[in-house]
């Protein structure tokens, strides 16, 4: 028995090994790739007419190799696999991609190009980033919660005041917010909605302009700093977790590369 279980441990680390493997990653980011490509291509009538068995037996071939990965990482890493939160985002989006076209659930086929999304699981920069965007949720839900106050106040100031003259953009609050968040982001604010009213209410202005500055560029540049900041803190926190006699082994390295170095130019000099 404790052979079979050595053997079975020898088995799991080898199919780790493998699974780690640069090469092995390298191979799944360009099944990844061509997955994507060819989703995008089932996507349009003049491909599927050319070349549409070609490219669902693709897909299909594709969608065999990710169940294949996922087997492997699940019997290597057994009960770790699903501490780690890629490795469900992996299993989630593969496994929406196995559920059948019957039972009123073929709309939930289009959600296999979420495939695609497996490559922030496979580079580290990317699983950095979205890390950073986690760790920043906390400081943007607060800015959240200030831009969801001021577009309430907003609503109910424009509805008091445009609603009468312009029913059809602040005709009540629900209206009010769509056409304040239409003008948060600039899209045909001046010509379309703020000209117009203007020539109703010509100091209308006074309202609009402060609150684009406000929720357009103040908060959304707000939003942006918490990012980049978690971002920033986040490589620190990395910085920080690296092993003191790995920093040593680096440092000690460049001391003697410098070493070497200076031996090079103090001998260039003297023989001069």
């Amino acid at each position: 028995m404790n052979k079979i279980k050595e053997n079975y441990a020898q088995d799991g680390n080898r199919l780790k090994s493998l699974v780690e493997n640069p090469r092995f990653q390298n191979l799944i980011m360009a099944v990844i790739i061509i997955n994507g490509v060819v989703l995008g291509l089932e996507t349009s009538d003049r491909a599927m007419e050319i070349a549409g068995p070609v490219l669902l037996t693709i897909d299909s071939i594709c969608l065999g190799f990710f169940i294949v990965e996922l087997l492997m990482k699940i019997v290597a890493l057994r009960g770790a696999f699903f501490r780690d939160g890629w490795n469900i985002f992996d299993f989630l989006v593969v496994g929406i991609s196995l559920i059948p076209q019957q039972a009123g659930l073929s709309v939930l086929r289009s959600l296999r190009v979420l495939r695609v999304l497996r490559m922030i699981s496979i580079l580290p920069t990317m699983r950095k980033v979205v890390g950073a965007m986690i760790h920043a949720l906390p400081g943007v839900s607060s800015v959240a919660g200030i831009v969801l106050i001021l577009f309430y106040v907003g609503a109910v100031i424009s509805t008091k005041l445009f609603g009468e003259a312009h029913p059809d953009w602040f005709g009540n609050i629900g209206l009010s917010l769509y056409t304040l968040f239409q003008v948060m982001t600039l899209e045909s604010w001046s010509m379309g909605i703020v000209r117009p009213v203007m020539e109703t209410h010509p100091y209308s202005w006074l309202f609009f302009v402060p609150f684009i500055l406000v929720t357009t560029y103040t908060v959304i540049n707000l939003v942006i700093g918490i990012i980049v900041s978690a971002i920033e803190e986040r490589a620190l926190e990395d910085g920080s977790k690296l092993d003191p006699m790995v920093v040593m082994a680096r440092l000690e390295k460049r001391l003697d590369s410098f070493d070497e170095k200076l031996s090079v130019l103090l001998r260039d000099r003297d023989g001069r």
